[in-house]
């Protein structure tokens, strides 16, 4: 994951006073790093009004619908953290994971996440970090 996830597409300390609101803040900065075209950020909004991206542990992993992949530039991650929390549909929300992906690079991503997620100590590792450094060590390096 060491080459989707940069320490630039990392934001901790976010807000947002609605879901729509937090998938808008992910898709600008998979924008702002190049990963996607801005008409990605209405495809990830599209793709949660059809099924939740929540995923459990305080986690969602907003994404574009499968038309949305001619919009990706380069497959990437983003991390943003919403210490706040977020509402999502009535779960709690303190991490998204958004995704650009134009294949199926994705997958791998989902697996890695679902390993953090099912141990309940890295799911709160990765809720409670505080440094960039911190979520890379996580994501990244845990991984390889």
């Amino acid at each position: 994951m060491g080459d989707l996830l940069a320490r630039d597409a990392i934001r901790l300390g976010e807000r947002a006073g609605s879901r729509d609101e937090a998938i808008r803040r992910c898709g600008a900065v998979l924008v702002e790093i190049g990963a996607v075209g801005p008409a990605y950020v209405e495809a990830m909004l599209e793709r949660e009004r059809s099924v939740s991206t929540y995923i459990g542990e305080g986690v969602a992993i907003p994404h574009g619908t499968l038309n949305s992949k001619e919009t990706v530039v380069r497959d990437a991650l983003a991390v943003l953290a919403f210490p706040g929390g977020v509402d999502w549909d009535g779960e709690d929300v303190r991490v998204c994971v958004a995704i650009a992906a134009a294949g199926d690079g994705h997958v791998d991503i989902l697996a890695a996440l679902a390993e953090i997620l099912m141990d309940p100590d890295q799911a709160a590792r990765l809720r409670a970090a505080t440094s960039a450094d911190e979520v890379l060590d996580l994501l990244v390096l845990e991984r390889s």
